[in-house]
């Protein structure tokens, strides 16, 4: 949809100039929610007020676009709130910080175009919040390991026996992948215990130190349960696994504001 010119005479005299009025500026885009969703009183980064764009059963909760946009605290923070309001109101579809449409117009025929999927996005994280769940290598427990493992035991052995500068790189490269190993194995069982408590579960990226990272989305009711399931598994593999868990989130992972078309994309 494309929105009417308009213009502005001026002049002096007999002569009269006609000028193009203003471009509509770029939006900010928040996240959008079903329709009669309350506009947050929160302000939104930068500091300027949020409206509502309704369409189609939708709306999108927005602001004017910064000149300059900067990851700055005070606007991850303005973001979030924004989200929070709207995610306490009902189900909402969270953008990631810096989401800019060009023109309110632009994003109007988005809600419009898209509107059954993302009608159904809402529908599917309706009554839910998302957890994320960490785990970071624990390096502490060599003792054990190498008492458990037959071939870093030997390896040990022979490293006292003879020791030298290789030798030791040798145990401590060794010590360090079973570690890491015993990490992972631990990571794995953790999600197999955490996934049954979640409507849908996403693995994220990890590396030789975190390695777990997985979201969860859960049902509000179940908050509680899962926070007790964290805890468990936090106790039983602390000596090789710590973890962290934030939450609750917006559905960050769980959504795709954007339908795949035929090509993929």
């Amino acid at each position: 949809m494309t929105a009417p010119a308009t213009t502005t005479a001026t002049g002096t005299g007999t002569g009269t100039a006609v000028e193009p009025a203003p471009a509509p500026k770029a939006l900010y885009v928040y996240g959008i929610a079903p329709a009669g969703t309350r506009t947050p009183r929160s302000p939104g980064v930068d500091g300027v007020p949020v409206r509502l764009l309704s369409r189609s059963g939708l709306c999108a909760a927005v602001s004017d676009a910064p000149p300059r946009l900067r990851p700055r605290r005070r606007d991850l923070l303005a973001h979030q709130a924004v989200l929070d309001e709207l995610a306490a109101q009902g189900p909402v579809l969270p953008m990631r910080f810096a989401v800019l449409s060009p023109r309110p117009d632009t994003l109007l025929s988005q809600l419009r175009s898209d509107a059954a999927h993302l009608t159904a996005q809402l529908d599917g994280v309706r009554g839910c919040v998302e957890f994320n769940v960490k785990g970071a290598v624990v390096p502490g427990h060599f003792a054990d390991l190498v008492r458990r493992d037959d071939k870093l035991r030997s390896l040990a052995l022979r490293t006292r026996r003879r020791p030298d500068y290789e030798a030791n790189v040798r145990l401590g490269e060794a010590i360090a992948l079973g570690v890491r190993r015993e990490a992972r194995r631990a990571a794995r069982e953790v999600v197999d215990r955490l996934a049954p408590l979640a409507v849908r579960t996403v693995q994220g990226t990890t590396d030789d130190e975190q390695v777990l990272s997985a979201s969860f989305l859960l049902r509000s009711a179940d908050e509680a349960r899962f926070r007790e399931a964290v805890a468990a598994r936090a106790r039983a593999c602390g000596d090789r696994l710590a973890l962290s868990v934030t939450g609750p989130l917006p559905c960050y992972s769980f959504v795709d504001p954007r339908p795949t078309s035929p090509a993929g994309r």
